[in-house]
């Protein structure tokens, strides 16, 4: 059975399909916002660590015991995985010769507990994922590029068995497998977190004049000209993302507008409102968004935040964070900060093992991540600042990076040999 057509965009006044070159040549400085780094940054190791507990524990009944060697090559450790799995030792446990690594009893509650908000979400992760297929013009999207996006997206480790098979109204998989297509168009779920934001607070029509929130980091500053623009391009009328643009100018404003549409509803079905730029890239090409658009991100620094730590490109829905705190929390996102805790207080106790204090940056990582999980309704005066001016926290960064600079020099091989004379004894 053909799927129907896109909805057509609503008709445009013409003068806003001729191509404009206001912002579209115009260099916005980039100016760091410390806070969402720090939103990013304490994700660093999470990705590995939450597909290594998958590898452990995913199997029905899981193994008691993984040899080292069998960990999935497709992990991306930062390092070698003795010596990742070594500064965990909170989630994994290591036995000697051959070497073998198991959950700890703590992770192992720890992924029951996820597996049953998994499973409560799952109708919301089904509606999720559907409007992402519902934003493809072809209404598919590669099955590597959606596998890609799990984590992004709060999808189980088998969301292929657990979730697609429960949905059969909303997904199919192509006849070879390697697309997933949209087997059901909900207009009542194609309404984007910004027409529903606006019908909240005063109501939307069609061809409204929606203005986006924008929040702008300490020292920024914002060209006149520019200003200018970006006050008339706020003023022009909000195209859903879920409508039909392929007709507008390419390098028209209201074409930029609702490139900016599309790109906040993606980050907006994510359950951190977030994603790498590599992927969010990837995902604009099956998207089919106009040429250029890769720069818009870095055009609108009212809307998204660029960070450049951990050594990529992570974009950031501005609005969606309270400096480093979650405006909305989904659960899965309160059950990673659980995880997140649990292996800071690994790091820990491998601090205690060797001696050493822990340093104050990762004294103050764990009270963030003890507030997000547990303090929520604190008043914001109890909560972290993150101060762009604040001279003493660069020099323990500096002094940290100084720190894992001279433990580089040692090569992997000796780590790995110190780390297996530590298990055996």
């Amino acid at each position: 059975m053909p799927l129907p057509p896109l909805p057509r965009l609503r008709r445009v006044p013409a003068a806003l399909l001729v191509p404009a070159r206001g912002l579209l040549e115009a260099r916005v400085p980039w100016v760091r916002d410390r806070a969402l780094d720090h939103v990013v940054e304490r994700e660093g190791d999470l990705v590995p660590f939450l597909l290594t507990k998958d590898a452990l524990l995913a199997a029905t009944p899981p193994p008691h015991a993984v040899p080292l060697h069998s960990l999935p090559s497709t992990i991306p450790f930062p390092y070698r995985p003795l010596r990742f799995l070594h500064k965990y030792p909170s989630a994994f446990a290591l036995s000697p010769h051959p070497i073998e690594v198991s959950p700890t009893p703590r992770l192992s509650a720890l992924h029951a507990a996820e597996a049953q908000v998994v499973h409560a979400t799952l109708p919301d992760a089904a509606d999720r994922l559907l409007r992402l297929l519902m934003l493809a013009p072809s209404r598919a999207l590669p099955l590597r590029l959606v596998a890609r996006l799990r984590l992004d997206l709060g999808l189980a480790s088998d969301f292929q068995r657990s979730l697609l098979p429960s949905y059969p109204d909303y997904f199919a998989l192509s006849p070879d497998g390697s697309f997933l297509e949209l087997v059901c168009y909900r207009k009542d779920l194609a309404v984007s977190a910004m027409q529903a934001y606006t019908q909240r607070t005063g109501g939307y029509k069609v061809g409204d004049a929606v203005a986006f929130p924008l929040s702008f980091p300490r020292g920024f500053e914002l060209d006149k000209k520019v200003r200018k623009w970006l006050d008339e391009w706020q003023r022009l009328p909000y195209i859903s993302p879920y409508e039909d643009g392929s007709h507008l100018a390419p390098r028209s404003d209201i074409t930029e507008k609702r490139t900016v549409a599309v790109l906040h509803e993606v980050l907006s079905l994510t359950v951190g409102k977030k994603m790498e730029k590599e992927v969010l890239v990837k995902l604009g090409e099956v998207l089919r968004l106009p040429p250029g658009f890769r720069k818009v991100v870095a055009r609108h620094p009212g809307i998204f935040y660029l960070s450049h730590k951990l050594g990529t490109q992570t974009v950031v829905l501005r609005e969606s964070y309270r400096r480093h705190m979650l405006v909305d929390k989904h659960p899965m996102m309160g059950i990673r900060y659980q995880y997140l805790h649990l292996m800071h207080m690994g790091v820990e106790e491998v601090g205690k093992g060797k001696g050493k204090g822990k340093d104050r940056r990762s004294s103050r990582s764990e009270q963030n991540i003890g507030e997000e999980f547990g303090a929520a309704g604190e008043d914001d005066e109890n909560k972290e600042e993150y101060d762009d001016e604040d001279d003493e926290d660069e020099v323990d960064e500096e002094d940290m990076e100084a720190g894992v600079a001279s433990e580089d020099h040692k090569s992997d091989d000796d780590v790995d040999e110190d780390m297996e004379e530590q298990i055996s004894h």
